[in-house]
């Protein structure tokens, strides 16, 4: 990074647009509009409306710069412009008038987090079940699999399992079976959903031992 004790006026290599090893590197494609998440932020959407912006946006960040004066101010405004375009653009119309007047992107992102995130119990709520009563009724297995499967990874958006912080590989089996649990309650899920026809099938699974079902792919 270049050294804070240039003049106001010099240029710094990381504040050139076109020069792509920078961070601040922007596409001549890039645009207000280059970057949308789909579908739009409703206020009832936001764990679904985050993880589709993160992988619009490609991830990573960079630390806000507020001196007008720093070398790099322009190039991280220029920046910070167009991500708040692109959020602007990826919320209902209401929302978006609540924080157009807001100038960091970073703290745009952090107030939609904290006013949209807390419906998470109501939602869990009506994914659980939506979850235990779908059936596969008149639906083939692959649309009746894709509808659960949806259902399921939302709900592992809102209660994910956790990870393992331990510096070195944990060999403790805790997460493993917890893992292997929440497969095993997936897997059922899914049977017991499938249409009678399915009946000897399905039977024939549920009375493998645990070992053996967690080798059963669905």
């Amino acid at each position: 990074m270049a050294p804070r004790n240039k003049d106001v006026g010099s240029s710094s290599p990381f504040d050139d647009p076109t020069d792509h090893s920078s961070p601040y590197f922007v596409h001549p494609s890039d645009g207000p509009s280059s970057v949308i998440a789909s579908p739009n932020l409703d206020g009832s959407n936001y764990h679904s409306w985050a993880r589709s912006m993160c992988r619009a946006l490609g991830g990573g960040s960079i630390s806000s710069i507020v001196d007008e004066l720093d070398p790099l101010f322009r190039a991280w405004n220029r920046c910070n412009m167009l991500v708040h375009s692109w959020i602007m653009n990826s919320v209902s119309p209401s929302i978006a008038q609540s924080i157009v007047f807001m100038e960091n992107a970073c703290d745009v992102w952090v107030d939609l987090k904290e006013r949209f995130a807390q419906g998470d119990l109501v939602r869990i709520s009506e994914l659980m079940q939506e979850i235990y009563t779908l059936q596969q009724d008149s639906k083939s297995v692959t649309t009746f699999y894709s509808e659960l499967k949806i259902l399921w990874e939302e709900l592992e958006i809102y209660m994910p399992i956790p990870n393992c912080t331990c510096r070195v590989r944990c060999l403790r089996e805790f997460m493993r079976n917890a893992r292997h649990n929440h497969t095993l309650l997936y897997a059922i899920r899914f049977l017991t959903g499938l249409n009678e026809g399915f009946g000897m099938v399905k039977s024939q699974i549920l009375f493998m031992n645990k070992k053996n079902f967690y080798g059963f792919t669905i």
